[in-house]
């Protein structure tokens, strides 16, 4: 069975950090290039990060360009996104989510949602003073 399994999310105070943490499982791991989404309130879902299939190739959303990193561990199958700086418009659920990427070139980043998939049950941030 493919899972996603997100974790890491709280609620913190504008200003601070969040790791996210993504625990997949029942896929080839090494297939799939991977994404975190979020909904925030008002809004339809956002892709905001992606990482291509070997690590080295990434994409953002010029809403969190410059404040959240995605990463990969391909020995642990995990997936993480950091996010510093977080602001209140930051606040809402985030979704890992995986999308099979073996037919598409090396730096195949995608950030569309119809792109993917596999996807997590998300996990809620919540950014207020």
């Amino acid at each position: 069975q493919k899972q996603l399994v997100e974790s890491g999310g709280g609620l913190v105070q504008p200003g601070e950090s969040l790791r996210l943490s993504c625990a997949t499982s029942g896929f080839t791991f090494g297939y799939y290039a991977m994404g975190w989404f979020r909904q925030t309130p008002g809004k339809e879902r956002e892709g905001i990060a992606s990482i291509n299939r070997s690590g080295d190739t990434t994409a953002y959303s010029d809403s969190v360009k410059g404040r959240f990193t995605i990463s990969r561990d391909d020995v642990e199958d995990m997936v993480y996104l950091q996010m510093n700086n977080l602001k209140s418009e930051d606040t809402g659920v985030y979704y890992c989510a995986a999308a099979l990427a073996v037919d598409f070139g090396a730096g195949y980043v995608p950030l569309y949602g119809f792109q993917y998939d596999i996807w997590g049950q998300g996990t809620q941030v919540t950014v207020s003073s």
